[in-house]
């Protein structure tokens, strides 16, 4: 006998906004309690709202401070997370990570590349090729 299929996964930028919305918290609100949990201060409300419209997945240490948080168990987060990993082509992110399949944002170039630029107002590099 087959079982039957398990209920699919919340979907998890929409399970964050419904957590957060019935503490009736702004995703400002939301930043600064995390940062205030997790000791960490640059996490912003912009994060939160890509987490939500699911533009990034929070990694391991953001979906264990969200779970405190917001008072959701943890298996819950993570699965619904799992799922959108599945889904697209997210990648766990945390602040000043990008979040694009390949590892480099679009429309950005490194040092070394042409339009790159270094760190810090450097001289501009140029490479042809």
């Amino acid at each position: 006998m087959i079982p039957p299929a398990s209920p699919r996964p919340a979907q998890l930028g929409p399970l964050l906004a419904r957590c957060r919305l019935a503490r009736g918290w702004s995703q400002q609100r939301a930043a600064a309690e995390l940062c205030a949990a997790a000791g960490v201060p640059t996490l912003s409300r912009h994060e939160i709202s890509r987490w939500e419209r699911q533009r990034r997945v929070p990694g391991g240490f953001w979906l264990g401070w969200l779970a405190v948080v917001l008072d959701v168990p943890l298996v819950v987060l993570a699965e619904a997370a799992a799922a959108a990993r599945r889904a697209g082509s997210t990648r766990a992110t945390g602040p000043g990570r990008a979040a694009v399949a390949g590892g480099r944002p679009s429309g950005r170039t490194g040092p070394g590349r042409t339009g790159g630029t270094t760190r810090g107002g450097g001289a501009r590099t140029m490479t042809t090729g």
